[in-house]
């Protein structure tokens, strides 16, 4: 009799937790909308090893990522940008690289988008700064020698991002790299002050700009290539971009695996860097390491221990092609991996 009593208050006591024996250790990961999906993939296929961890994901930007994660609500700050130094100056936050990633260059011009359009920084760093404002400019013309007589009268629409954002740094950091120009004028940053072009919008999140670009005919936009289905999906052409050795490539796995191959060796042991216009014939200019921004000082011991066990999932069973391959991401080199974990230890 006693045993059966037990039994049931035990049984009661579960019922009063949700079914649950022990509390879930909630986490929060947010920011970059490029990592998103690849995040959405993960936490996934991770709680249903790990139902003691709740994570929620949220796309809010880059931008938001950083500063939710310096400001304690968020344990993973998901950055397509690594911190600045005078960010770290004030808040001295792990950077810790998850995949490679890479962004495109979306437009939505009638007739074209079928096909690969040669675009420069230098021809890029003139559209978003006003002075290109024809898609048959003599200097698209110029490097679309094929496409010439079909480049059509049409004014381009430049969209950027609204919010703060890392596309937005690593797109404005190959404009510099590559445009000098725009190294002296708009320079790179999640935010910048763009310069004033009357066709100019602003648009939120990768989404958004896939729908303002799909909406929007002689529009331009930078788009992460996470959101590759969904641009195709859209009916959006994508360049094919110059780099530092003046080829034309196509943001192709063995174009950005040749960019990382040609950089990774130069990642120091707090892994900012930057990837962009990287040398070698075969780079794709626009990669980047795709980060989670971490306080090395988290407030409950709880959430410091998950924490750390999803992160270095993240670099074990995560990196694997079925995640990956889903979002057109790359894994990181066993290298960088290694200075990953190293980071990750640091967690308390």
């Amino acid at each position: 009799m006693r045993k059966t009593l037990v039994l049931a208050l035990a049984a009661l006591l579960l019922a009063s937790m949700g079914g649950r024996a022990l509390a879930a250790t909630d986490l929060l990961e947010t920011g970059s909308t490029l990592l998103y999906p690849l995040m959405n993939l993960w936490v996934d296929a991770y709680q249903h090893g790990n139902p003691n961890v709740q994570i929620t994901t949220q796309g809010t930007g880059s931008g938001t990522g950083i500063s939710q994660a310096i400001s304690g609500v968020a344990q993973i700050g998901a950055s397509d940008a690594y911190m600045a130094d005078a960010q770290m100056a004030s808040s001295p936050m792990l950077n810790i690289p998850l995949a490679i990633s890479a962004q495109q260059i979306n437009y939505n011009v009638p007739g074209l988008n079928n096909v690969h359009l040669n675009l420069s920084g230098p021809v890029l760093a003139g559209i978003y700064m006003g002075e290109i404002q024809f898609w048959d400019d003599a200097k698209i013309k110029a490097i679309n020698k094929e496409y010439g007589n079909k480049l059509p009268h049409t004014q381009i629409v430049p969209i950027h991002r609204a919010e703060g954002s890392g596309d937005t740094f690593i797109f404005t950091q190959y404009l510099t790299k590559s445009t000098p120009s725009w190294k002296a004028g708009p320079g790179f940053g999640t935010t910048i002050s763009w310069p004033a072009v009357a066709t100019a919008v602003g648009a939120s999140g990768n989404p958004g700009m896939v729908q303002t670009c799909q909406n929007t005919p002689g529009s331009i936009a930078y788009i992460g290539v996470s959101f590759l289905n969904q641009t195709e999906k859209a009916g959006l052409g994508y360049a094919a971009l110059q780099n530092q050795a003046g080829k034309f490539v196509l943001p192709t796995e063995p174009n950005i695996a040749a960019a990382a191959g040609a950089t990774d060796k130069a990642t120091p042991p707090d892994e900012r860097i930057s990837l962009i216009f990287a040398p070698g014939e075969n780079s794709y200019p626009i990669i980047n390491y795709e980060y989670a921004i971490v306080n090395p000082k988290q407030s409950d011991p709880a959430k410091a221990a998950e924490l750390k066990k999803f992160l270095d999932w993240s670099l074990s069973e995560g990196q694997s092609s079925k995640f990956l391959g889903a979002v057109h991401f790359l894994p990181l080199p066993a290298s960088i991996q290694k200075l990953s974990r190293a980071q990750i230890a640091k967690i308390q």
